[in-house]
């Protein structure tokens, strides 16, 4: 095998298989091509001998070049996803990558969400996990949260009846308050690719997001999932899941959305607990105007 049908092995896998973004197939694969060409790795055996001592001497020549804390973060994930895949195509039992902490990242000002880093956070969570339907699991509850606004605690009561999505659902939210909220094409499509990968019956009347040994996925995973994913982007804190929540309303709010309309969607019980919104958007109105003004 040359270098070349390695590397179209890898971007097929992660196009094809994994279903990545086109810019992170791009980053991926531009990660993969560094190291074998820096390594002279061949086939999936020699990728497969990566081990920590190389990705540090490897990463520790990128940042040589330039690269910073958060690139450094990203294209060690990166690395870690086609070790594994290599580690797997070629039969290893434990194909975990090796252990290797990435830098350390500054941490930011408070912040929500852009629409870039929470499309980049579903889609690490999928290359992160250990197996595909997991990923696939992880990408969906964080969908339901940014695409549509739910409570980690609402994502997670959904059941198998709820697995054929349509363009809205209804939500049953605290005090047991039900709301309708908007399903997008995105979001319907990851639930249908996590239903279809779930190693478990999807009973109608029984939890629709499983754990890994069969029982009801946890809040707690969902965030530890989230932190990592989080950590290798190099994100502050406050990209928490329930963050996906708070931008799906700011970025609306941004689009011209009321707050009464916001106020449903969210299931705020007053217009108040809504109008936190205006505030977040006036901060970031206010940074664009400095970034953009010549006397900013």
């Amino acid at each position: 095998m040359t270098a070349g049908a390695l590397i179209e092995e890898w971007r097929a896998h992660l196009a094809d298989n994994r279903r990545r973004s086109p810019h992170t197939v791009r980053a991926y694969v531009a990660a993969a091509q560094r190291i074998v060409t820096a390594g002279h790795l061949g086939d999936w055996q020699a990728v497969a001998r990566t081990e920590a001592h190389a990705l540090r001497a490897h990463l520790a020549s990128r940042r040589a070049d330039g690269l910073g804390n958060a690139s450094t973060a990203r294209e060690l994930s990166a690395l870690k996803a086609f070790i594994t895949f290599a580690r797997t195509r070629s039969g290893d039992p434990e194909p975990a990558a090796p252990r290797l902490r990435g830098p350390r990242i500054k941490k930011g000002l408070p912040r929500p969400v852009t629409p870039d880093e929470a499309v980049n956070l579903t889609e690490l969570v999928d290359s992160l996990a250990a197996d595909e339907w997991i990923g696939a699991r992880d990408r969906a509850v964080l969908l339901l949260m940014y695409g549509s606004g739910l409570r980690i605690a609402e994502a997670l009561s959904l059941t198998g009846h709820d697995g054929a999505l349509g363009e809205v659902l209804q939500v049953t939210g605290k005090g047991g308050k039900q709301r309708v909220v908007p399903v997008l094409p995105i979001t319907r499509a990851a639930v249908a690719d996590y239903v279809r990968l779930c190693q478990w019956p999807l009973a109608p009347e029984e939890p629709l997001f499983r754990g890994a040994r069969g029982g009801p996925l946890s809040p707690a995973m969902v965030q530890r999932t989230v932190a990592r994913a989080r950590r290798a982007l190099g994100l502050p804190d406050t990209a928490t899941p329930h963050a996906l929540r708070h931008s799906f309303a700011t970025h609306l709010l941004s689009a011209g959305a009321d707050l009464r309309s916001l106020q449903e969607l969210l299931g705020h019980a007053s217009l108040g607990s809504t109008q936190i919104y205006t505030r977040v958007d006036a901060a970031s109105l206010l940074e664009n105007y400095r970034k953009a003004h010549p006397r900013g």
